[in-house]
């Protein structure tokens, strides 16, 4: 697969996203000034999805990347209790791989971050290393594909995003969104991810959504909410085609 032609999610710079994986560290997301979409709406920062957008300038709470290399919880197997197959997007150490081969699924995780895959890898977990819009292996076929942790802002196009996602499922199956704790939020930016000791990584695009802008994106790409649950504080929608 070819890599990502655009900087990604906490890669380039000092690395700190694979630094932070390796070790469990902790980081924050933080906005460029001045670089939110026109026609943005600012969300509220408080929680949300993984990973919400703070004003510009700002950043978050940090957020523990160990959370993602531990099982799979209540929130997140909520997302797969009815699939027959699953490929997770931005599925970093695979959490949610692991969950769907350790319930007999068909399963595949995408992933950019060089170190993520790795670790997925030398824990047996089938995990690719590429862009969701290279080539995936097993396209048009998937049952359910997973856009969890805040990864509807890969590539700070969601409508782009859900177009694609869309089609590495077969024609019945859906794609699962976690959306961010404000319903309206629907902002694009650039950010960086900074870790504990201050080491930044590259400038990337990034876009956070909430649960009522969804069905705007979704509804641009061909696509309808046809199921909204919560689990504890996180939101999921399921897209599926809209004819």
């Amino acid at each position: 697969m070819t890599a990502d032609p655009q900087p990604t999610f906490g890669s380039g710079g000092a690395e700190p996203y694979a630094r932070a994986l390796r070790r469990e560290g902790r980081l924050q997301l933080v906005r460029s000034p001045g670089t939110a979409r026109q026609g943005s709406r600012s969300v509220d920062t408080g929680r949300g999805a993984g990973l919400d957008a703070p004003a510009d300038g700002a950043d978050l709470d940090a957020f523990d990347v160990a959370r993602w290399s531990r099982g799979a919880d209540a929130a997140d197997l909520s997302t797969i209790l009815d699939a027959s197959s699953v490929l997770d997007i931005g599925c970093g150490p695979a959490r949610m791989v692991r969950a769907a081969v350790d319930r007999g699924l068909g399963a595949l995780g995408v992933d950019v971050s060089v170190t993520a895959v790795a670790m997925a890898v030398d824990a047996g977990l089938p995990v690719v290393a590429g862009s969701v819009f290279d080539a995936l292996p097993g396209e048009g076929t998937w049952d359910v594909a997973l856009l969890l942790d805040g990864n509807i802002g890969i590539g700070g196009d969601p409508t782009a995003l859900v177009a694609r996602a869309s089609s590495v499922v077969a024609p019945t199956g859906s794609v699962v969104v976690e959306t961010a704790a404000d319903p309206a939020a629907d902002v694009a930016y650039d950010a960086q991810v900074v870790d504990e000791q201050g080491r930044a990584s590259a400038t990337f695009p990034w876009a956070e959504v909430g649960r009522e802008a969804l069905g705007r994106h979704a509804a641009a790409a061909g696509l309808r909410v046809s199921q909204t649950w919560s689990v504890g504080r996180r939101t999921f929608c399921r897209l599926v085609r809209a004819s």
